[in-house]
C-alpha cells in the first residue's frame, strides 16, 4: 500500500524533499551562520565553546540573550521543516497537494506551539536524531552529536561504558515511544506535552515492536537495492572504461551521478515510507482512493524545475568529484609523539622511532613547571603515568625529569621542552606544539615562552597550538611570526578568529567549515584520526592535515589517496587497458584491506 502511494505521487514526493533540502541547504543554515556570526562578531567574540559560555552569559549578556533567542528561532525552524515534511506527505497522498494550501497548514499548526513548548521540543530533536536520517530528515541536526573523542575517552573505563550504553539504550527506548509526538501536534494539533503522553500511550506493549520492526525491514530493503544497484554501476562502468578515454570519462560523470540520483531517490522514497508507517495508528490517511490523478500544470512545473536543479548539481559534483587534480596531499601528523603504541607518549624514545616513518610534524604537549620552565606533558596530574598524584605545576623541572613514565608496556624519563628540541632537531624532525594551561600558570607564562623558543620555533618552522583561546590571542599579540592554530573539540561556530588555523575534531569537521577556514588562507587540521576510511574521507574533504595515532596506516592511506589521484589524472590524459587493471586493483586492495582493519 505504502510503495504503490509513493510509485503514484513520486513526482511531488520527490519535489517536496528537495525543495525542502534546497530551502534548508541555500537559505536556512547560511541565514543562521552569518546572523551567529554577525553577533559574535558586533561583541568581538571570536567563539562560543565550554570555555567562555560563563564569560559570554556574565559580560555580554545581551549577546547571550541573542543567541538564545536565535537558538528558539532554530528549534521552531526545524519544527517547520518536519511539519512541512509531514502535512506535505498528508496532502500528496491524498491528491489534496497545493503550496497556498501547505503553507496555511504550516501556519495553522504554528499557532498551537506554545512558549512552554520550546524546551520539550528541544529534548524531542534530540531524541529522534537516532531517526533523523530515516523517518525525519533535515541537515539542521546534523552537528547533534556527541564528540568522537569524548565517546573514545568514556570506552576507556567499565563504569563509563556501562553509563553510555544505558544513555544509549534510554534514548533509544523514549525515541520510538516518543515518535508519534510530532505527527500528533500537526496532524491533530495536540499541545506538546499532550502529544508526548499520547505518542507514549499509543506505542504502549507491542505496538513499539511493531513499529520498530516495520522501519527495520524497510531500511533492510533500501540497502539492498542500494548495494545492488551501485554494483550494477560499477561493473557497467568498468566495461565502459575501454571506451576512448573522454568517452568513459563523461561516462563515469553520468554514472556517478546515477548513484547519487538513486540514493537520493531511495532516501526519499525510505523517508516517505517510514512516515507512513509510523503515522498509521493515527488514521490521518484516507486509503480509499490510490488512483493516479493528473497533478496541476503550476505545480507539475515547479517539481520539474526542481529536479532539474538537484539533477545539474548533482551532475556538477560529479565531476568536480572526478576531476581530483586540485586536491592536495595532507600533511601527516603524529599525535603526542607516538605511533601504535611504539613508547611512552611525549617522551624522546618514542619521538627517535616514530620520527623513522618521516611524519610531517610531530605533535606535542607542555606544561608549565613550579620553577616556570616547560616540561612535555599531556596530562595536568601524573596519576596515570607515573603513579604520582602531583601536577607539573606542584614540581621543579629538575625534579619532573627525574620521574619516570610506563604506558603501553614502555617506560621513559619525562623530558624538559629544551631535551625534545635537541632530539627533535638531530632527527630533522618538525613539532607541533600544543600548549597547555592552568590556572595556576605564571601571569607571564606566554611572555617567557615565547622570549626563550619564538625565534627558534620560527627559524625551524614549527607550529603552535592550543585549546586555550587567551594563547592564540596572548601569542597573537606578542610575536605575530608565530603560526598559531586554535584547537576547537566541537565544531559549533564559524571560523572567525585570529588564529592561522584551526585543529578541529573530525567527529564534528564537515565541508563547510573547511571551505569557510580555507576562503581566508587558514589551515585546518584534523584530529585524531585513526581510521583507514576517515583518513580518506577527510582527505577527499580536503583537510590541510591530518593527526593520527596510527602514522603508518595513514602513511599507507595517504600513499593510496596519491596512487589514485595519480592514476585519475593518467587516466584521463592517457587511457590503457594495463592502466585500467591497475587502478581496478588498486580500490579492491584499498577496499578490502583498510576495510578489514
Amino acid at each position: 500500500m505504502y510503495s504503490k502511494n509513493f510509485r503514484i505521487h513520486w513526482l511531488e514526493y520527490v519535489a517536496l524533499f528537495i525543495g525542502i533540502d534546497i530551502f534548508t541547504q541555500m537559505l536556512i543554515i547560511p541565514l543562521f551562520r552569518y546572523v551567529t556570526t554577525g553577533i559574535l562578531k558586533a561583541s568581538a567574540i571570536p567563539f562560543v565553546s565550554y570555555q567562555n559560555v560563563v564569560t559570554i552569559i556574565t559580560t555580554h549578556t545581551g549577546v547571550a540573550l541573542l543567541l538564545i533567542f536565535e537558538l528558539v528561532i532554530l528549534l521552531l525552524v526545524i519544527y517547520g521543516v518536519f511539519a512541512l515534511i509531514l502535512l506535505g506527505i498528508r496532502e500528496i497522498s491524498q491528491n489534496q497537494f497545493s503550496l497556498k494550501l501547505l503553507f496555511k497548514e504550516l501556519w495553522q499548526t504554528y499557532r498551537f506551539v506554545r512558549v512552554g513548548s520550546i524546551l520539550l521540543l528541544g529534548l524531542y530533536f534530540l531524541l529522534i536524531v537516532p531517526f533523523a536520517d530515516m523517518v525525519y530528515r533535515t541537515p539542521l541536526l546534523a552537528k547533534v552529536q556527541i564528540p568522537e573523542f569524548i565517546l573514545d575517552f568514556m570506552t576507556r573505563n567499565i563504569w563509563l561504558v556501562s553509563g553510555l550504553i544505558i544513555f544509549y539504550l534510554l534514548a533509544f527506548i523514549f525515541g520510538i515511544r516518543l515518535i508519534l509526538t510530532l505527527p500528533l501536534m500537526i496532524y491533530q494539533e495536540k499541545k506538546t506535552w499532550i502529544a508526548m503522553k499520547e505518542s507514549w500511550k499509543l506505542t504502549s506493549h507491542k505496538n513499539w515492536w511493531t513499529l520498530l520492526s516495520s522501519l527495520l525491514v524497510a531500511a533492510i530493503c533500501v540497502s539492498v537495492i542500494l548495494v545492488s544497484c551501485n554494483l550494477i554501476i560499477y561493473f557497467c562502468q568498468l566495461g565502459l572504461d575501454h571506451l576512448p578515454e573522454k568517452l568513459s570519462f563523461s561516462f563515469a560523470i553520468f554514472n556517478l551521478l546515477l548513484v547519487q540520483v538513486i540514493s537520493e531517490l531511495m532516501v526519499i522514497w525510505i523517508s516517505v515510507i517510514s512516515i507512513l508507517i509510523v503515522v498509521t495508528p493515527l488514521n490521518s490517511f484516507k486509503w480509499e482512493d490510490q488512483k493516479k490523478v493528473k497533478s496541476k500544470k503550476t505545480i507539475k512545473i515547479v517539481d520539474s524545475c526542481l529536479i532539474i536543479v538537484f539533477v545539474l548539481v548533482a551532475g556538477i559534483n560529479s565531476a568536480l568529484y572526478l576531476k581530483v587534480a586540485d586536491m592536495q596531499r595532507p600533511v601527516t601528523i603524529s599525535h603526542r609523539g607516538v605511533s601504535d603504541k611504539n613508547g611512552v607518549q611525549n617522551t624522546i624514545p618514542a619521538l627517535e622511532k616514530t620520527a623513522k616513518l618521516h611524519p610531517d610534524y610531530v605533535e606535542i604537549d607542555l606544561h608549565e613547571t613550579k620553577d616556570n620552565q616547560f616540561v612535555v606533558m599531556h596530562d595536568e596530574n601524573l596519576k596515570e603515568l607515573a603513579g604520582i598524584n602531583k601536577t607539573p605545576k606542584d614540581l621543579t623541572l629538575k625534579q619532573l625529569t627525574r620521574i619516570t613514565l610506563h604506558e603501553d608496556g614502555h617506560q621513559a624519563k619525562i623530558a624538559s621542552f629544551d631535551q625534545y628540541l635537541k632530539a627533535a632537531k638531530k632527527l630533522n624532525q618538525k613539532l607541533l606544539i600544543e600548549v597547555k594551561t592552568t590556572p595556576n600558570d605564571s601571569p607571564k607564562m606566554l611572555q617567557n615562552f615565547n622570549q626563550k623558543y619564538g625565534k627558534l620555533i620560527i627559524k625551524r618552522k614549527y607550529q603552535v597550538q592550543s585549546l586555550d583561546y587567551r594563547v592564540i590571542e596572548g601569542l597573537h599579540q606578542i610575536n605575530p611570526k608565530l603560526f598559531v592554530l586554535y584547537i576547537q573539540p566541537y565544531n559549533f561556530t564559524y571560523p572567525q578568529s585570529v588564529a592561522d588555523g584551526y585543529s578541529m575534531e573530525y567527529s564534528t569537521l564537515n565541508n563547510d567549515f573547511i571551505w569557510q577556514a580555507q576562503l581566508q588562507n587558514k589551515l585546518v587540521y584534523a584530529w585524531t584520526v585513526n581510521s583507514p576510511q576517515m583518513m580518506m574521507k577527510m582527505m577527499y574533504d580536503n583537510v590541510n592535515g591530518i593527526i593520527t595515532d596510527r602514522l603508518a596506516e595513514l602513511n599507507e592511506t595517504v600513499k593510496d589517496f596519491e596512487d589514485v589521484v595519480k592514476m585519475d589524472l593518467n587516466y584521463i590524459d592517457n587511457w590503457s587497458l594495463g592502466l585500467d587493471m591497475k587502478i581496478l586493483g588498486k580500490t579492491v586492495i584499498t577496499v578490502f584491506t583498510n576495510g578489514g582493519k
